[in-house]
């Protein structure tokens, strides 16, 4: 993808470079939807900054001064799967909608209370919206994730939902799945562009 550029940081694709951060950030994951994506090792940091490195869904999000990684976006239009080896979702029938895509954050935390995800996150919608052609974006949040849920509101999404025992990515005790409650937030492009309307 092309590189995004905004007032402190530099969103673009991920480099070599960024192994070291990544790992610093995904070692101990903050909330239990990164748990599957817990890395341990430096050297499966590499492997997977040079699987990232090829996929314009992952886009680092580096400092403007130093080029340091501070966190990720990421995302996919509906009906892709980034993961997946094939072009679609695991259900070969899912139906894929082009100008609808889901957004996702991952932080250092590190670098909390700067407004560097809100700042990063804007200009990635911005993108998406303008140059993409998407009509929806859409995030989900689970719901005790807090920072992500107030970060949503800031970026002028609507709460549209709450799906009950939603997802599992981690177990109980009992090694039963532990379900999680889901919002899921959202913004139409015609919403935010009457949004920076009223912001000039």
């Amino acid at each position: 993808m092309q590189n995004i550029v905004t007032d402190r940081l530099i969103l673009r694709n991920f480099a070599a470079t960024d192994a070291a951060g990544l790992l610093e950030y995904t070692a101990n994951p903050r909330v239990n939807c990164f748990m599957d994506h817990q890395m341990s090792t430096l050297e499966e940091a590499v492997a997977e900054v040079e699987k990232r490195s090829k996929d314009d869904s992952h886009i680092a999000v580096c400092l403007k001064n130093s080029n340091e990684i501070i966190g990720e976006l990421f995302g996919m239009t509906e009906g892709h799967d980034p993961d997946s080896d094939s072009e679609s979702k695991s259900n070969s029938d899912s139906k894929s909608d082009p100008d609808t895509y889901s957004v996702g954050w991952n932080f250092n935390g590190r670098f909390e209370g700067k407004g560097y995800a809100s700042e990063s996150a804007r200009a990635f919608m911005e993108y998406l919206f303008m140059e993409q052609g998407i009509r929806r974006i859409y995030a989900y949040v689970e719901d005790d994730n807090f920072r992500s849920q107030k970060l949503c509101e800031k970026l002028g999404m609507r709460k549209e939902g709450l799906f009950l025992e939603f997802i599992s990515f981690v177990k109980n005790e009992d090694g039963t799945p532990k379900y999680e409650n889901t919002y899921q937030y959202a913004i139409l492009k015609k919403e935010w562009l009457a949004q920076q309307a009223t912001a000039k």
